[in-house]
Order: structure tokens, then sequence, then C-alpha cells
């Protein structure tokens, strides 16, 4: 059996990962993987979570398995951080939510729940997305399109095109908007452009799913979360998938959630009925390291207030990062204009260089991105900042 089998290609975020380990050049910089990084090239644990763990470990009295929805308080407290305590979906109890093996088990849930509502459902994604989301959709058996979005030449967004398109989504398909901080590009939703995709939605009844895997990291919790509240409002069907890994720094714990909202209560329980069968069907109960961490975080005033504070610093790097690249660049004589990179959101930009020249930056001053020009804006530093703008300029 396994003698028919045909490699499969290596992921080149991954591979990138193994080159840049085996790269002995004093000056070497890691644009590529995405995941924060402190002033000192390191992905710190929050004081917050520490604190956590320890009231975890003191605390806990069994291992048993939690159940397949996973903590209910981690659920109730999720649910509130992403569509605000008093949000009238939440009154009108039309939210179930369940806890997943992080963003990406959240969406691999939401893909075999789509599935099971509209077996020949096309799920649109924006051109580009995040890589993994192809891959994981289809693996769910689901067709998946794209629709317009970046536009690599004025390096904005393709607004006017992509409502076009939008507007001729079947009400039987499903769209993946990304709350904030759009992966790979960077350029995210004005609160007004919001406004305009949510009446779309429910002018062409698609339903929207929503990936919220950087909540805070943009302009802050609650700013981060507009569009997810302004679609929950007044939509009959949706689905949001949260992740837990960024701005909690639980990245290796695997926790995230994901969150039905249905026209009603009763339609929310038949629609949480599914969602558990599917649980079943994928890893039959959640981890619970992770969700007790968030938890007691977000059940503790005093905790959450210093997990606000952390994720302040945190974000106020990858802005401030995105800043000084840019005048950076400017300072290196460089004439292109790369101002695009401080107006967008969260941990990744475009850089605009083309293949040959992400190419020269590897081989010749072992700056590392994937060939698209991706590049992670947490691993830009003070220390590696004036050498990453001189090699660009020297390639450019």
């Amino acid at each position: 059996m396994f003698n028919k089998l045909t490699a499969m290609p290596a992921d080149p975020i991954l591979g990138l990962l193994t080159q840049y380990r085996e790269d002995t050049h004093p000056q070497k910089v890691d644009l590529g993987v995405g995941v924060y990084k402190d002033p000192t090239g390191v992905t710190p644990i929050l004081n917050c979570v520490k604190k956590a763990e320890k009231f975890r470990l003191d605390t806990e009295t069994t291992k048993v398995y939690i159940g397949p929805t996973g903590s209910p308080q981690f659920n109730t407290l999720m649910t509130e951080l992403a569509f605000g305590a008093g949000h009238s979906a939440i009154l009108a109890d039309r939210i179930r939510t369940v806890s997943t093996p992080g963003g990406t088990g959240a969406l691999r849930v939401a893909g075999d729940f789509i599935k099971r509502c509209n077996p020949n459902a096309v799920l649109w994604v924006s051109d580009p997305t995040w890589a993994n989301h192809t891959g994981l959709f289809e693996a769910a058996g689901i067709t998946v399109k794209t629709y317009p979005y970046y536009d690599y030449d004025s390096k904005s967004l393709k607004f006017d095109e992509m409502l076009a398109a939008l507007s001729q989504v079947s009400p039987d398909d499903v769209v993946l908007f990304h709350a904030c901080c759009h992966n790979p590009s960077g350029m995210d939703f004005t609160t007004a452009q919001w406004d305009k995709v949510v009446a779309l939605t429910k002018e062409q009844g698609f339903t929207p799913l929503i990936d919220m895997a950087y909540q805070g990291f943009g302009d802050g919790v609650d700013i981060d979360a507009y569009g997810v509240r302004q679609m929950a409002a007044v939509v009959d069907n949706m689905i949001l998938c949260s992740s837990c890994s960024k701005n909690f720094g639980l990245y290796r714990e695997r926790i995230g959630s994901c969150s039905v909202i249905a026209k009603d209560a009763n339609t929310a329980n038949v629609a949480q009925s599914v969602l558990l069968y599917v649980v079943r069907c994928l890893y039959s109960m959640p981890p619970a390291h992770g969700a007790a961490i968030v938890e007691t975080i977000l059940g503790s005033a005093e905790l959450k207030q210093e997990w606000l504070d952390e994720l302040k610093v945190m974000r106020d790097r990858i802005n401030g990062n995105r800043a000084i690249l840019v005048d950076k660049l400017k300072a290196n004589g460089v004439d292109r204009d790369f101002s695009f990179i401080a107006r967008q959101k969260g941990m990744f930009s475009f850089l605009g260089v083309n293949p040959e020249q992400v190419a020269r930056l590897q081989k010749e001053f072992s700056i590392y991105m994937v060939g698209s020009s991706r590049i992670s804006i947490a691993g830009i530093s003070e220390d590696n900042v004036d050498y990453l703008a001189q090699s660009i300029a020297k390639v450019l």
C-alpha cells in the first residue's frame, strides 16, 4: 500500500525554517515563520500566562476528558471576547461555541460542518489568503474558489471588484473573510468597508465564515472584532473561527474555538448537535490545558488587564517595526514607495519584490522570506533593520 504513495511537496515556510537554521551567516534574518518575536528574537511566554499556568497546576485535580464541547467557561469567555458581552446575538442565545485544537482545528471543524449543512456548497476565499485555507477545506471535501482582494501593483484592496464578485455568489455558498490582520497581505477593511461587506452579505444571503486568528494584533481587541460583531447582528447564519495562538502566545498548546451563529436558539441547538458530531468524528475531545489558561486570564479582572497590556506591547512593536522599516528604506536611498507597509496591520505584508530578488536576498544576504515576498513583520528588530534595509536596497 505505501509503495503506491507519491511524496507531497514540502511546506515552503517550514522548508525556509530548516534552511535558516542551517545558515551560518552571522547576520541572517528570518522573515518567514509567522510567530511573534520580541526584540531579541525570542517568542516569549506572557507573564499572565505564567501566572495562569501556576494556578492551573496548583488547582487541577484530574486529567479526565472535558467533553467534546470543551470547557463551558472557556467557550463563554471566548464568545464574549469575540462578540462583546452585551451583543444582541448573545442576548438572544443564538451562538454556540466549542473549543478546538487551535485555529486550524476550528477551521477544519467549520469545513466538516459546512459539508454536512450543504455538500455542494462552494467556499470562496480571498485572493490571496492564508496558504493552508484551501488545503483545509478541500480536505473536508469542499470546492474552493477565490474572489478578488489584493492589488499587488497598487498595494491596496480591490474593494469594488471584490464587491462585484461577491454580488454573484449563491445564497447556498460560504464566503471566508479575515476579521483583521489579513494573512498574508496585511490589508484590512476599514469600518466603512466592513459596513458595505455586511450589507452585501445580508442582501445576497450567503453564509459568512470569519477567521479571526489575530484579535488584538491590529488596532485593539474590540476594534479588531468590528466586522465580526456587525455581521453577527444582522445575518441569520454565520461561522466564526478564533485562535489563541498569537494573542495569548499559546502556539504549541493548540487552543482555539469555533462558533456557529443561527437565526434563533432552537436552530442554534440543532447546529450545535451537528457541530458536536463533527468534533466527535475528527478528534473526539479537545485539549484542556490551553483553554484552562485562557479562561483563568479572561475570568480574572487583574490577569485580563495584564494580558491586554502585554498584548498592546506586542501590537505596538509590530506597528513600530512597520514604520521603522519604511524609514530605513528611505534612509538607504530607496526611491520606491514602501509607505504601504506602515499602513497595513498585523504580522504580515508583501514586500513587493519579485521572485528573483527574493532569491538574491536569501542567497547573497541570508534574508529568508517566501517566494511571494510575504514577510513576517515580527522578524524585524532594531538589531537587524539596518542590514535588512541595506540588503533590500542592493537588490532593487
